[in-house]
């Protein structure tokens, strides 16, 4: 099954989509690395000056290794920054501080997309690996008749459901990543950490380059559950091909 064409054609999509959108965000990040901001602030001191703005003292601000390895963590309450943002006094580390300090004020002022992916993370990551499997295992008794038809479907709906939570943690993580993004955006510009011209947009194209990697890694995640879908017999396809 995992040598079907049209699934091989999904995977070869999906990874041109993630090296496009990967390529893009390090190409923008590089450019937003070459404008520095007028303030003179560097990553850390621009997520600790929103924090303190939005009224959240309850966060505290790491230097994290790793280039782009940038997170906030809703369970330690932690902003893990990378070296080039934590140290950076640019439009690009600017931004993304920003960023992620819009996921600190999503988690404060409970933003409920933020939590329903929360909720999601186990799930998903159960379901993105286990659901293809059942898929198969439901696939191959109902060509067989090992057990009845039923069984087989039964297992092939089960991995699509599971698979299907997995795609909604991808879904919702991309409003989640854009609404982060808006947040920053307003909230440099309210502080006036950044200008208006080159400084404003360069922090605008690193955060857009860095959202499209989720719009793509969704639509890989759509098109993989619709080919699941398709296995397991409930979009009209034979769980037997």
């Amino acid at each position: 099954m995992f040598f079907d064409p049209v699934y091989l054609a999904i995977l070869g999509l999906g990874m041109l989509l993630s090296l496009a959108a990967s390529g893009y965000v390090k190409s923008k990040f590089a450019r937003g690395s070459a404008v520095p901001i007028s303030s003179g602030l560097r990553g850390a001191d621009v997520a600790a000056a929103i924090l303190r703005d939005a009224d959240i003292s309850n966060v505290s601000i790491v230097e994290h290794p790793g280039f782009m390895s940038d997170h906030y963590n809703p369970m330690t309450r932690t902003l893990a920054l990378s070296p080039d943002v934590y140290h950076g006094q640019n439009a690009a580390a600017a931004g993304v501080a920003a960023h992620e300090v819009g996921h600190a004020i999503q988690h404060a002022h409970g933003y409920a997309p933020m939590w329903l992916r929360s909720f999601l993370v186990p799930v998903a990551n159960i379901g993105s690996m286990l659901g293809p499997v059942l898929v198969m295992i439901g696939a191959a008794l109902g060509a067989a008749q090992a057990a009845g038809p039923s069984l087989g479907q039964g297992l092939a709906i089960t991995g699509v459901v599971i698979f299907g939570a997995a795609t909604l943690f991808t879904l919702i993580t991309v409003p989640v990543e854009f609404d982060a993004s808006s947040r920053a955006k307003r909230c440099l510009a309210h502080l006036g950490i950044v200008r208006p011209g080159e400084e404003e947009a360069a922090v605008r194209g690193v955060l857009l380059a860095a959202g499209l990697t989720y719009v793509a890694a969704a639509i890989t995640a759509v098109l993989q559950l619709l080919y699941w879908a398709l296995r397991a017999g409930l979009l009209g396809g034979r769980r037997d091909d």
